[in-house]
């Protein structure tokens, strides 16, 4: 397993008390393999993805990365397996406006201190993978929604992470570049032999996952086979 939550348990202030975003959750996702979780509104899709990205540490239970317990780890060191070992796809592409496609790519590569040439010839594979390459010139601004998503898929490949979490990437796209940037996920799944975890709320473009999840009030359905 690439990802495995066991007994998640998370819970925030609310007033005197405290509400429980996460109850007893445990999820495994194997290298290649594409899980999306469900669930309405505030079921605790977007809770579940901060703690399998080590942004927030749950009150009980184990978060495992590629065989790496995180348990009892600092900020300085989850941030270092972040930066090599996970991928995170954000809802909004937050692309920098000032750069370009290739030179989005290539800044994620200098963290991790990549080599100039190494890091450019990266970057032009993955903006090729997702059809990006003769693009890869242009800013945000000169790209569709579609584009920019796509680059963000890219940028978050960039540095060959074995856990790709990814957060509702079709809410701001019609039904048709929806599936098309799902179909792509599931593509370079594949391919990077990634385990990808996909939160959504939306059902219609998931033929194609290897397992679905469920969220309801902080609690997870088994998952499911999709096909």
């Amino acid at each position: 397993m690439s990802l495995r939550l066991t007994d998640i348990t998370l819970t925030y202030p609310d007033g005197d008390n405290r509400l429980t975003a996460l109850d007893q959750v445990t999820l495994e996702v194997p290298k290649g393999s594409l899980t999306a979780v469900v669930g309405p509104s505030g079921s605790g899709k977007s809770s579940l993805l901060a703690v399998a990205a080590t942004l927030i540490t749950p009150d009980a239970g184990t978060v495992v990365v590629d065989g790496t317990d995180t348990t009892g780890m600092g900020r300085g060191e989850l941030a270092e397996l972040r930066r090599h070992k996970i991928g995170i796809v954000f809802q909004q592409p937050s692309l920098l406006p000032s750069l370009t496609a290739v030179e989005q790519l290539e800044v994620m590569a200098r963290i991790v201190g990549l080599k100039p040439r190494t890091a450019r010839a990266r970057a032009m594979e993955l903006l090729d993978a997702v059809g990006l390459a003769d693009r890869a010139r242009r800013r945000p601004h000169q790209l569709s929604g579609g584009q920019r998503q796509r680059v963000n898929i890219a940028r978050a490949l960039m540095n060959d992470p074995t856990v790709l979490l990814v957060d509702e990437p079709t809410s701001a796209l019609d039904h048709e570049r929806g599936a098309s940037v799902v179909d792509l996920i599931t593509r370079l799944t594949r391919r990077q032999a990634a385990a990808t975890v996909l939160v959504t709320h939306d059902r219609t473009h998931l033929t194609a996952v290897d397992h679905i999840a469920e969220v309801h009030d902080g609690r997870l359905r088994l998952p499911a086979a999709a096909r």
